[in-house]
């Protein structure tokens, strides 16, 4: 079947996901809650294919044709028909709970909800919808309409039609999707995620390097290697013995805090809590934003070659 697909969130996760679907040719629906969200959405949207034309990834006709299949609005019934949502509004269960019943409300019966969220477990949001087995996250990353992976997490009640429903519209999307059969607080990405930046912290605040070193050293050995291979596939590679031996060294002394560090805790106490706020970890007045803003996404690029534009 042709899904016909729709967006609840003109933030700025909504708008790259529309980004995504007008992109590959799906006629799209967005709903958003004021006026000026109505608009950042489209700007974003704009924005989004004015970078791929200037990457020679698109054109001027390709990026009309898309915007063209869009309609940004405030008005749930829009949503008439509407066979697939993600949703993406904010982490609030109220604001979610309210979301479902438009959705339920005003799309078709057999409409499947993919929630965005990044924080809250699939079994948490299907108490909130009256047909929890149309329901699962789909968690993207940001910007969501170029980097590939989705986190799809079921709960014990998500059907087999809907998780089948949702890996072919995100196989025709062009996404990587990886299952997880049940919630865990962070999915996998940021589990691992977080892990890294509680170390990281810890080598700062222990007088081991410097937050300039510890980017040199993901950029040019952990990252090169994990962009080709995977992370357990390295770890087979070098065989148990050696990993354990080297866990018997190292696992005594890794950072397990299970409170926010006292670097972070200085950050929020001086405004310090940032690249917004001008200075973080890094003092943002010494570092050429653009050329970050180019380099956060240059890596996605090439993923938006799969995409299949309309014109």
């Amino acid at each position: 079947m042709m899904e016909k697909i729709a967006v609840y969130g003109s933030g700025k996760i909504g708008a790259c996901e529309a980004t995504l679907t007008t992109g590959n040719g799906f006629t799209t629906v967005v709903i958003g809650h004021s006026e000026a969200g109505l608009e950042r959405c489209r700007k974003t949207m704009e924005t989004n294919w004015d970078d791929l034309i200037k990457e020679g990834l698109a054109t001027e006709q390709n990026k009309k044709a898309a915007m063209d299949l869009v309609t940004i609005t405030n008005d749930p019934s829009a949503l008439e028909g509407t066979t697939f949502v993600f949703e993406a509004v904010a982490e609030a269960d109220d604001i979610k709970g309210s979301v479902y019943k438009d959705i339920n409300q005003y799309a078709a019966d057999n409409v499947i909800i993919a929630s965005c969220t990044s924080s809250i477990g699939a079994d948490i949001l299907a108490d909130l919808t009256d047909k929890p087995e149309q329901l699962l996250v789909a968690h993207p990353f940001q910007p969501a309409h170029m980097l590939p992976l989705v986190e799809v997490v079921l709960h014990d009640k998500t059907s087999k039609e809907t998780l089948k429903r949702t890996q072919d519209i995100l196989d025709k999307l062009s996404r990587e999707v990886v299952v997880l059969n049940k919630s865990v607080p962070g999915f996998i990405v940021n589990r691992l995620a977080q892990a890294l930046f509680r170390e990281s912290i810890y080598m700062i605040e222990e007088g081991v390097t410097s937050a300039a070193d510890i980017d040199k050293a993901v950029k040019f050995a952990v990252g090169m290697r994990y962009a080709s291979i995977g992370l357990l596939e390295y770890y087979d590679d070098v065989g148990y013995d050696l990993e354990t031996a080297i866990a018997k060294n190292v696992y005594p002394d890794l950072c397990d805090t299970k409170e926010t560090q006292d670097l972070i805790k200085a950050g929020f106490a001086s405004g310090k809590t940032g690249r917004e706020a001008g200075e973080g970890l890094y003092d943002w007045s010494e570092k050429d934003v653009d050329d970050f803003r180019y380099r956060k996404q240059a890596p996605y690029f090439k993923g938006v070659k799969q995409w299949t534009m309309p014109e």
